[in-house]
């Protein structure tokens, strides 16, 4: 424990944050450790790797994820399929407690007092979250994580529009709509699937989407605009972009009063393929196959 102390864990979490104030829409855990080794001086004990680790990848890596523990508990961090983003309480934090040492601990009293109350962490227990072991179970279950939902988010950036369109058509099936139309390759005029609540489409409203897939660029407030101008009466948008949604798009989204609008950007539209994996037809889990896979997951 002796090799790493309180101040250097801040001083790891001072630096994570200063990397994440500049990426506001979040960054991936690989990214920003590799910045994070770029403007640090790293000891030997930190380049050097656990002998029990098989990747070899240097220790501060593991350390850091270490550390971040207590900041995702005290609601600093948030962490999401190996993407990283710093939360206003979290920037407000950094900005304000300026000494490494105080704000690693600060973190890890917020994060001990969860712990207390959870029965998972006595109030007489004095010990540090400070040096974690190769095979630490929360950070063997986050890089799995990490892996799992890099390897499936390649599968869904390297299919065809067309098909990743039908996937889209597949889940709203399995989410109890009724697919009425799905766009045949060529002009859509922002329309590429239609779908009602009933077989019939009686009932209102009626579902308009729209599948951004395969685009450099994430999805801006002009295109949610011109989304939204093929939306009329009883209708409702879901808007799905495998690239994502830029944050002016997404706060024109919820300030609609008018017309109802849902964006789907592709981890979203991961989870919900998950929690409604059961109800889709064979044919449609064959396109996305997915199997469970379970870890420790001790906290």
């Amino acid at each position: 424990m002796a090799n790493i102390t309180p101040k250097r864990n801040g001083e790891f979490l001072k630096i994570v944050f200063a990397i994440l104030a500049e990426k506001p829409e979040g960054m991936p855990a690989k990214a920003i450790l590799a910045e994070l080794g770029k403007r640090i001086e790293l000891t030997d004990f930190e380049r050097g790797s656990y002998p029990s680790d098989p990747s070899h990848r240097p220790r501060f890596e593991k350390i850091v994820r270490f550390a971040t523990i207590p900041t995702v508990k005290a609601g600093w961090l948030y962490k999401d399929k190996g993407i990283w983003t710093v939360t206003d309480e979290g920037r407000k934090a950094n900005e304000t407690i300026v000494d490494p040492e105080k704000l690693y601990r600060t973190a890890y009293d917020i994060y001990k007092k969860w712990a207390s109350s959870q029965e998972t962490l006595s109030e007489e227990d004095g010990g540090e979250l400070e040096e974690p072991s190769a095979s630490t179970a929360l950070i063997a279950l986050e890089e799995a994580q990490e892996q799992a939902w890099q390897q499936v988010r390649d599968f869904l950036l390297e299919m065809d529009p067309y098909d990743f369109q039908n996937l889209v058509g597949d889940l709203l099936t399995a989410m109890g709509y009724h697919v009425d139309w799905i766009a045949p390759p060529g002009p859509d005029k922002g329309i590429d699937i239609v779908a009602f609540n009933d077989p019939l489409g009686a009932k209102k409203p009626r579902i308009i989407v729209q599948v951004k897939h395969k685009t450099s660029q994430s999805v801006s407030s002009k295109d949610l605009r011109e989304f939204l101008s093929v939306i009329g009466a009883d209708r409702v948008g879901i808007f799905v972009s495998s690239s994502g949604f830029t944050r002016d798009a997404e706060e024109a989204a919820r300030g609609q009063e008018n017309k109802l609008v849902t964006l789907i950007n592709l981890s979203k539209f991961f989870d919900l393929w998950v929690k409604n994996f059961e109800n889709l037809s064979p044919e449609a889990q064959k396109r996305l196959p997915l199997m469970p896979v379970y870890y420790l997951a001790l906290d």
